[in-house]
Order: C-alpha cells, then structure tokens, then sequence
C-alpha cells in the first residue's frame, strides 16, 4: 500500500551509504572554518596580486575557487571572504558591486567544485557515483573560476576607479619571501585535497571514506594552527548536525512526495509531456533548465534535486543525453539560484557577514552579483557546445 511504499522509499534514501559522506564534509568545511585558513591564504595570495587593478578581487575568486576544494559549504566559504577580503577592498575604495560580487560567485563555486554537497546528494538520487561527479564538475569550476577573473581584470582595466591598484606590504617583500609565504600556506591545503580528491580519482577510496579522511585532516589542521579548542569541536558538531539534520528532513519528506507522484502515474504523464515537446531534445532541455532556473530563485535547492531529480533521471537517456552531462547542466544552474533574488542565498550570507560600518547595502549586492548570473550563463552555454569539458576528466578514471 502507499504507507509501505513511502516508509520503503524513505528508508533507501536515508540509509544510502553514500549519505555518510554528508555529515562528514559538513564537518571538514565547518572545522577549516574555524582553523583561520583563509586569513592566511589570503595573506598569502594578495601580495602577488594586490598591486594590480583588480587584485584584491581577483585574489577574493582565487580563494574561493581553493576553498571550494576544501570546502564544499556555501554558507563557509562567503562568510569567509567577507571577513577577510571584503574589509580590504572597502579600504583601497573598491566598487562595492565589484566587491560584493567577486565574492558571492567565488564562494557559490563551493556549490559546484568537489567536495560540494550538491554533489554528495545529486549522486544518490540520480544513481550516478558521486567520485564521477566530482571528476566531472571540476573543470567546469575552474571555467568558470577563470571567467570571473578575465572578467575582473578586463573590467578593472576599462574602468581604473571602480578598483584602483595601490602600494601595499608586497611589494616590500622579496621574490623569495612571497614565494615562501605562498608555499608554506598552500601546502595544508593541498595536502587536504590531495588526501580527499586524490584518494577518490586514484580509486583508493570511497568519497564517504574520503570525507571521513578530509574531517580528520581538517581536525589536524586547526591544531596545527592553535584554533582548536572544546568550544570549537562543539561549535563544528552542532552546525553540522543541524545542517546534516535540514537535509535529511528534506529528503525524507521529498522521497515520499516522489514515491506517491511516481506510483500514481505521473511520472508517466511528465515524461510523455517531455518526449512530445515540439522542437525535439533540445527545446525539451531548454525548458527543463528555464523551469529548473524559476524554481531555483524561489525553492531551496535541496528541496529541487529530490523532486526533480527522480523525475528526470529516466527521461535524460531517452533524449538521448548523457546522465553526468545532464548532472553538471542541473548543478551550474542550481548555483545561478544563490545569486538570483528573491531567495539568493549568497546575498544574505554576505549581508549576514559584512561588518555594518562597511556600509553594504543589499541593492550594492545584487548590482554585483548580476554580470557574473551572466557569466554564469556564458559558462553553461560553453558546456552545452563542448561537453567534454566535462566528460574528459571521468572518462580517464
């Protein structure tokens, strides 16, 4: 009956083993949070950078884009760069829109390069490996990693006022001191997504066994750098069992939402409706990415990959797509929804975190965030005319 079939359904969901990777990422991101990390990247980067136009939001991107390795949690990741960059470029008189929005898109990278959550909970509902999604999602992060900076650069260049260079302590550093800051703080990191991303590629490892790794060596890192502490440990558990705790709530609730629509028959009635678009596949593709966009500016995007996923993942092999292609054209779309108002999750994080005397208006947030939905969009449309952009990278595995 119904009531076995939704109890059936909500138990598989919740009891995948690939779930456990969850609890375990959340805790990693949460713990690098605490460890100070990114002040000393920060530190690190911004003396190489900091004496060209636009550096300082260039550098802002180029810690995301890292952080997003380590990371995998959005709220993490934006509430990191504003403290730590966003007080900088308010001080050399940078754009606040130019400011706003290189952060807010390189923490929304956290949403698409591995260990993303995103990732973590697509990969089960859509019975794809989740380690093919994170070889399949990196290049298309550092794309578009790589098109927030050319465009910050190119627009620091037409407009020299809107992010002025300055003289700043790098250029009292040597070569060699430069080098050896940059080193001795990109080494922790890279050790860390070498121990979690390597250990996945090579086959050494599950990504659940590699999140498990990722949380210990998160742990070792904090130590290493004096922020650990009890109050922390419990600060970091609590988060991530509130945030584990929202996910499964969702899916609970979402799988049986699913079990039900499916077992009446609409899952048939989607589908027919689908395959019988004018304009074949691709109006049908365009249509699932308008809807799966509307919904991404109202709906949180747990709540759209298990309702939607489970729906379309029967329907992509007959258009004729392939399902981790189709996985990545969903995910960069999810991640234009933490940037879109009304629900834009990026905006409020960074108006969460930035300091009230910065004067940040949320009105200078959206200004911001606009050309790079944009980029955004430009990226998209390179990964649907080169697919193997994303599917080099599984293919080798």
């Amino acid at each position: 009956n119904a009531f076995d079939l939704i109890y059936s359904r909500v138990y598989a969901i919740i009891t995948n083993y690939g779930f456990m990777a969850v609890p375990l990422f959340v805790f990693m991101g949460n713990m690098l949070e605490k460890s100070g990390i990114a002040e000393k990247m920060y530190d690190a980067i911004h003396v190489w950078f900091g004496k060209f136009r636009g550096g300082l939001a260039i550098t802002s991107v180029l810690i995301g884009t890292i952080m997003a390795a380590c990371v995998g949690i959005i709220a993490a990741s934006i509430t990191m760069l504003t403290l730590v960059a966003l007080p900088a470029m308010m001080k050399h008189n940078y754009d606040k829109g130019l400011a706003t929005g290189a952060i807010c898109a390189g923490g929304t990278l956290g949403i698409l390069i591995p260990p993303s959550i995103m990732l973590i909970i697509y990969g089960p509902v859509a019975w794809i490996s989740v380690g093919k999604l994170f070889m399949a999602a990196f290049m298309p992060g550092f794309l578009l990693s790589g098109l927030y900076m050319l465009y910050i650069g190119i627009r620091s260049y037409l407009q020299p006022s809107i992010a002025p260079s300055f003289e700043d302590e790098g250029r009292q550093l040597t070569f060699g001191q430069k080098s050896k800051m940059l080193i001795t703080t990109l080494a922790p990191t890279g050790l860390l997504i070498l121990s979690v991303m390597g250990a996945i590629y090579l086959g050494l490892a599950s990504p659940t066994e590699a999140a498990a790794v990722g949380a210990a060596v998160a742990t070792l890192l904090t130590i290493i750098y004096g922020r650990f502490s009890w109050k922390v440990l419990k600060e970091v558990t609590l988060g991530t069992i509130k945030l584990t705790g929202m996910v499964l709530l969702i899916a609970g609730c979402s799988t049986a939402f699913v079990s039900v629509f499916l077992s009446a028959g609409g899952g048939d009635v989607v589908e027919n409706f689908i395959l019988s678009i004018p304009g074949g596949r691709w109006m049908a593709f365009a249509l699932i990415m308008f809807v799966c966009f509307i919904l991404g500016m109202f709906i949180d995007w747990i709540g759209i990959i298990f309702v939607m996923v489970p729906i379309l993942a029967p329907i992509v092999p007959r258009l004729g797509f392939d399902p981790l292609w189709f996985a990545m054209m969903i995910i960069v779309n999810l991640q234009m929804s933490f940037l879109t108002p009304p629900f834009a999750y990026a905006i409020f994080f960074l108006k969460g975190a930035a300091a009230p005397e910065l004067g940040i208006k949320t009105s200078d947030v959206i200004r911001g965030v606009i050309p790079f939905v944009i980029l955004m969009a430009i990226g998209l449309l390179l990964l649907i005319a080169f697919p193997q952009i994303i599917l080099w990278l599984p293919s080798t595995m």
